[in-house]
């Protein structure tokens, strides 16, 4: 997502950041840039006068004009008004309530709502350690409830049975008196989508929602939808007492709009990103990340929170201890790196969250592709257990044997071993000269690029 939208001010962001001086001239050049780099990315044209208007202000000012580094003062301005503009810290899920806490799902079909159903429980059982039910009131797609009961058994969660012939309101009803009884911290409850907003879809929701009374109502809505995204949470937010928005389908948007329309046309803040379409793909929404993202400053911060919650600690434990005691890293130890980078999102994912990216060329990044990773995992999984641990043994006839195996080319498996020994090579060194030599190789190839290590 943003990825459009980043690549135009990421250019002018650099430009700015050079200027030891900057005129009010140059300002309007540079806030004219925005400007059109925003309405490219779709985002509604209130949203962008008004994002325009504030850095204007701000920048013309004191603040920007009399700063030292008058080019960085105004990045600054305009990160924060973009991370004002989105809410400016993330608004989580308010469960605080006799359990159980009901969480009701709305919004247009084909927004990817039941999906988000499962991936909001997994959120909450795994890393609120909630015990979630959930339940689908969708009578007019009998795909639906056959759907949401296949991911609740995939992600771990209790299911309440509903059929067709019901009617939406004695499911919710009888679903809340399932919840009270099995002592569910959390109901999530999905309700029925239209193909558009109309009157008969509204006033079902709202009996529902004046029959379970939640604490959570949340909007979801397709961020590849752009303007319209942020006129369809309008209608449902004048219809409904909404909380929160959950944006659907990010991974596929490049462009962002929704996200930098929504809560300032609803008022409502957006709590979560859908980022793909496995279960565990939803992030918390952090808007002053995703302002600095936007702008090509990465998002360090969730890559750490990913890579903590995505390593297996008992293998990284392991291998830690193993490399310490000189014992040699192999073919196994780099193939369960591999598939914890998988695990974690893929190389794509890790990406978009390191600074500077958004300043590669569209021809860079399209190389980067998880599909090398998994054709890496398969031509491991085609040696043999001694091979993978005693890569040596690998002679021409032995890798045109994994070649075939694992669907490659010879060339793929020297290919592979070159950068295993890399890696191999690297452990090494950490085990000789542990952590700390580790950094004084770092500063030292720091120091051959010309770039001063940080005091």
């Amino acid at each position: 997502m943003f990825e459009s939208l980043s690549q135009r001010l990421t250019v002018t962001v650099q430009r700015l950041r050079g200027r030891g001086r900057l005129t009010e001239e140059n300002i309007r050049e540079s806030l004219r840039e925005v400007r059109i780099a925003l309405l490219e990315a779709d985002v509604a044209l209130p949203v962008v006068q008004a994002l325009i208007e504030r850095v204007k202000v701000r920048a013309v000012g004191q603040e920007v004009l009399k700063s030292l580094t008058p080019g960085q003062a105004l990045v600054k301005v305009v990160s924060d008004e973009l991370s004002a503009l989105m809410g400016t810290a993330n608004a989580a899920l308010d469960l605080a309530a006799t359990p159980p806490a009901v969480v009701l799902m709305a919004g247009l079909q084909g927004a990817g709502k039941t999906t988000t159903v499962a991936k909001l429980a997994r959120f909450l059982k795994e890393r609120q350690k909630k015990k979630v039910l959930v339940v689908s009131c969708d009578v007019y797609r009998p795909a639906a409830i056959a759907q949401l009961e296949t991911l609740a058994a995939q992600v771990g969660v209790g299911f309440f049975a509903s059929g067709s012939d019901q009617d939406p309101l004695a499911i919710a009803r009888a679903a809340l008196a399932a919840a009270r009884r099995e002592v569910a911290d959390v109901l999530i409850v999905d309700t029925a989508g239209r193909l558009a907003v109309d009157a008969a879809m509204m006033a079902e929701i709202r009996a529902l929602h004046a029959a379970l009374n939640p604490v959570e109502t949340l909007f979801v809505v397709d961020a590849m939808a752009g303007q319209d995204a942020a006129t369809t949470a309008r209608a449902f937010a004048e219809a409904l007492p909404l909380t929160g928005v959950i944006l659907t389908k990010t991974d596929g948007d490049a462009r962002g709009g929704a996200a930098l329309s929504v809560r300032y046309v609803t008022g409502r803040p957006i709590k979560f990103l859908g980022t793909g379409e496995k279960t565990e793909a939803l992030e918390p929404f952090h808007p002053d990340r995703i302002a600095q993202r936007i702008l090509g400053m990465g998002d360090v911060l969730s890559l750490v929170e990913e890579v903590e919650r995505g390593v297996d600690h008992e293998k990284a434990r392991k291998l830690a201890q193993k490399v310490a005691k000189g014992k040699r890293f192999d073919l196994d130890d780099m193939r369960d790196q591999l598939q914890q980078m998988l695990g974690m999102g893929g190389l794509a994912g890790l990406m978009d969250k390191l600074p500077g990216v958004a300043a590669l060329p569209a021809s860079v990044k399209s190389r980067v592709d998880d599909r090398e990773v998994q054709r890496m995992v398969a031509i491991i999984n085609s040696m043999t257990r001694k091979e993978r641990r005693h890569p040596d043994l690998l002679n021409g006839s032995r890798k045109v044997r994994v070649a075939r195996g694992s669907g490659m080319q010879p060339a793929d498996v020297n290919r592979l071993l070159k950068q295993y020994q890399q890696m191999e090579k690297m452990m090494s060194k950490l085990s000789q000269g542990g952590i700390k030599g580790m950094m004084r190789q770092m500063q030292g190839a720091m120091k051959r690029g010309g770039m001063a290590p940080p005091q």
